[in-house]
């Protein structure tokens, strides 16, 4: 059989750190899915889900119970110290973009708050993970530890944080929480918007252009977009990629034009 090349090597590493399989079955799931991760690892989910549908449902929501303060909590619902207990003990890190990870893995409606339902069936869809809060943080410390090499479950993860991140029934950001937001997710251990030729520091000069010239908020395309736009950037340090005639929103054009200039300013100075 021949060696597996650096990507399949890498994919291979994710698959067992998503699951916690040995290499010997990552390799024959993927193989088998010609090396598409999430295939791979949605295969291994449902070949290995031990139990009846209904028993998983009843021990989850069991756990679930158990997490509530009957003083302060909902029937249905984790509030705000609940939930940041819960989320505490599976090794979230409340100021990074860990959260995240958990909000959508439990896909909670609002930071601060997880709904019985959301729990039983994000929890449901991980069928390998016992229904008991040490094994539920020894997954989701895989998964976060795949964050920053995994782009798919970044862009998942990502593009969550914008569902969960609003405010009542808002359908935007606003832009301080947007910039908090990029923040907590452009770094470790998410994945980080520098220039991987010279190190150039987009998410700062992302949030330097926005404070000086952006008093709007933050839409769903525009924070999608710029999920794009970093991927590119991070590549192509030049801004290449970009052209008048491209798709990107206004802003990004905006910001691409203030870039050059202020580029500019700093080599005649």
């Amino acid at each position: 059989m021949p060696p597996l090349s650096s990507a399949q090597r890498s994919t291979t590493a994710s698959f067992v750190n998503i699951t916690g399989a040995n290499d010997k079955t990552a390799t024959r799931y993927l193989k088998n899915t010609g090396y598409k991760l999430n295939e791979a690892v949605d295969a291994y989910f449902q070949a290995t889900a031990g139990g009846s549908s209904s028993t998983r449902d009843s021990q989850l929501t069991k756990l679930f119970g158990s997490l509530r303060n009957d003083a302060e909590d909902q029937k249905d619902t984790l509030g705000a110290d609940s939930s940041m207990t819960y989320l505490q003990g599976i090794g979230v890190d409340l100021e990074g973009a860990s959260l995240f990870v958990a909000m959508e893995l439990i896909q909670a409606p609002t930071i601060g708050e997880i709904t019985r339902e959301g729990f039983v069936k994000g929890w449901k869809a991980v069928p390998s993970v016992e229904p008991k809060v040490e094994a539920q943080k020894q997954h989701f410390k895989r998964l976060v530890d795949a964050l920053s090499r995994e782009r798919d479950l970044f862009r998942k993860v990502y593009r969550y944080a914008f569902v969960v991140g609003r405010e009542g029934d808002q359908r935007a950001l606003s832009l301080d929480n947007a910039i908090l937001y990029w923040e907590m997710l452009f770094k470790k251990p998410g994945q980080e918007w520098q220039g991987y030729a010279s190190g150039i520091d987009w998410l700062a000069e992302w949030i330097a252009f926005l404070r000086e010239n952006w008093t709007r908020s933050v839409s769903r395309d525009m924070w999608n977009q710029t999920f794009e736009f970093a991927v590119k950037s991070k590549e192509d340090e030049t801004l290449g990629f970009w052209s008048e005639d491209g798709a990107w929103p206004g802003v990004v054009d905006e910001f691409v034009a203030w870039y050059r200039r202020k580029s500019e300013m700093d080599v005649d100075a």
